[in-house]
């Protein structure tokens, strides 16, 4: 079964909480790490990794944080697992590994298929469409109150 790993949930939790609690201020890792449950040391190298992706961008100072690098609609979850992806540094074992004849040209090609078929539906949600399910569900935020109209 394909199981995604503790770093790229840890990510898609943090994006989305970026996302839906952080309106137009920067969002600090100890809140986000209070609200997901995620380490905060832990939490910062992914964080990190996200900044550099283009994903978020970061802000320094006592007021800084994590914020969207582009506007929530136009990041989407195929985009993260990417990300992560590049993160981990692992090599695909379906691309790397060798193998049996049937195994190279009949499960293999198989499997890949359905990564990029999965690929193609991440690459289909938004940050957008995740954050109006949250609403959906009538989980609160206060990032109306965090919107800065300044120009």
């Amino acid at each position: 079964m394909l199981h995604p790993s503790k770093r790229l949930l840890f990510a898609i939790e943090a994006v989305l909480d970026i996302a839906y609690y952080g309106g137009s201020q920067p969002v600090q890792s100890g809140e986000i790490s209070e609200r997901q449950g995620i380490p905060r040391r832990y939490l910062e190298q992914v964080l990190q990794h996200l900044v550099r992706s283009g994903i978020l961008a970061g802000h320094r100072g006592p007021k800084g944080g994590y914020v969207l690098a582009r506007e929530r609609r136009r990041i989407n979850l195929g985009e993260i697992v990417r990300a992560v992806r590049q993160f981990e540094g692992q090599p695909d074992p379906v691309q790397t590994a060798g193998g049996s004849r049937v195994a190279l040209e009949i499960v293999r090609p198989i499997w890949r298929e359905l990564q990029q078929e999965m690929l193609g539906r991440l690459d289909s949600v938004t940050l957008e469409d995740l954050c109006q399910k949250a609403q959906v569900a009538g989980i609160q935020t206060d990032a109306m109150h965090r919107l800065d109209f300044s120009i």
